[in-house]
């Protein structure tokens, strides 16, 4: 799962590192229209991505067919969700004007979004079919399906973007329709593991293909939560962005560089979170919190180890990191100054998201998703109403914004630690109740 979701790091770090090739401008738009789809399908990708822990449940207590029965629901909801996503796509889309940003910069991020919301759908039902397999165990699956995805996105995008081959030269629009080709292409890679006849056999595959209440009830029970979680802290983080970019060119550019770093810290350990939500699911579906014991203990090892090693080199190479996204623009002098800057930021809060990765990873896994949604849903709000003073009130300097961030993370870390040292979460009648349909 690490070089699963460090896939798609590397997809979103090259589409960004393509978009330096032309100027800073593009490098914003970028990460402005990327974030923006990511938040509009935040809701029902957080929803649908708890069928890991459930598809994980199931298998644990050897209920077969009910694991195939959970892909259905997803993509049941994947496809009830399709007229919100238009309206809220088309809402969006006009917001770009009003935030204040750069008039260079909207008319790139608005069409780099609409492109990426085309594929929404795709975008979800791989989202349903991966946590399926996560769910089961059979993570190479997942991660062979996504390293052949990024191998199609990566030289895709290019010839798109730059009109390489005799393909029309689309600029941004290249690298969103380079992501959306291969999400499609990956739906169909992982439709030939699910209908392969071992598969059908084994998990009832033919005979899941209806809408299941009991499923479809724990789905919502338990999934509604962690898609609140996700859309509303995807809310107040696109907020952030947002209000960030509207300091300038400079400020948006420094950002976009600084968290495509971040990425390759943060996006493979969503991978050690996803293992440790299955795992954990797992050993509750089965009753062997021993065993869950040694998965969380094992997650923070690897996490910890990974995350502490990046964040040494980080700070020593910071400079360096930055001038990769060097563009020819006068602007960059000034990029390379905030966002060397910001480096120092992204390497205190690294341990931190370790630690909340693997945290919140064993508590979703094991159906704790109310708490986890009230108290970092409370904690981002509350940074975003801090942002708002600085940036717009007392219009603060750029870094005093960057480091309302770093210590709003390091709180929820803290949160999330103490919750599972103190143990609530793991009572046997609250266990019960999880599984209950």
């Amino acid at each position: 799962m690490v070089i699963s979701q460090g896939a798609f790091a590397v997809m979103v770090f090259t589409d960004r590192w393509f978009m330096s090739q032309i100027d800073s401008v593009h490098i914003a738009a970028a990460m402005g229209g990327g974030v923006a789809s990511f938040f509009c399908l935040s809701l029902f990708i957080g929803l649908i991505s708890y069928g890991n822990a459930l598809v994980a449940q199931y298998y644990g207590a050897g209920m077969y067919p009910r694991c195939t029965r959970v892909v259905s629901q997803g993509v049941i909801i994947a496809t009830a969700s399709l007229p919100l996503l238009a309206v809220t796509a088309y809402g969006m889309g006009q917001a770009f004007s009003h935030l204040g940003h750069d008039p260079r910069q909207v008319p790139l991020e608005r069409i780099y979004f609409y492109t990426l919301m085309g594929g929404g759908f795709f975008h979800l039902v791989k989202a349903s079919l991966a946590t399926y397999f996560v769910g089961i165990g059979r993570t190479r699956v997942v991660m062979a399906v996504d390293v052949a995805g990024i191998c199609i996105n990566v030289p895709l995008s290019w010839m798109l973007i730059f009109g390489k081959f005799g393909l029309p030269e689309l600029g941004i629009v290249g690298a969103a329709t380079g992501t959306v080709v291969a999400q499609f292409i990956t739906i169909l890679l992982f439709l030939c593991f699910y209908l392969a006849r071992e598969h059908r056999h084994q998990f009832s595959v033919g005979e899941s293909l209806v809408f299941d209440r009991g499923v479809m009830r724990r789905y919502l029970r338990l999934g509604v939560p962690s898609a609140l979680e996700s859309f509303m802290n995807n809310g107040t983080f696109n907020v952030f962005l947002l209000l960030f970019q509207g300091y300038g060119v400079v400020q948006g550019a420094s950002m976009a560089i600084v968290f495509n770093w971040d990425m390759v810290s943060f996006v493979p350990m969503m991978g050690l979170n996803i293992g440790v939500m299955s795992l954990i699911g797992r050993f509750v579906g089965a009753g062997d919190m021993t065993r869950a014991n040694q998965v969380i203990a094992s997650g923070f090892i690897l996490a910890l180890g990974y995350s502490g090693t990046l964040a040494v080199l980080f700070l020593l190479f910071r400079v360096e990191l930055v001038d990769v996204f060097a563009t020819d623009d006068a602007q960059f002098a000034e990029i390379r100054v905030l966002a060397s800057a910001m480096m120092i930021g992204l390497t205190t809060y690294m341990m931190a998201d370790a630690v909340l990765l693997i945290a919140g990873g064993a508590l979703r896994g094991a159906g704790d998703t109310r708490w986890v949604m009230w108290t970092s849903t409370t904690l981002h709000w509350a940074m975003l109403l801090a942002q708002y003073f600085v940036i717009i009130v007392w219009e603060l300097d750029p870094l005093v914004s960057w480091w309302v961030f770093v210590a709003m993370l390091l709180a929820i870390a803290a949160c999330y630690w103490v919750r599972l040292y103190r143990g609530r979460w793991r009572q046997p009648e609250r266990l019960a109740r999880v599984m209950q349909e």
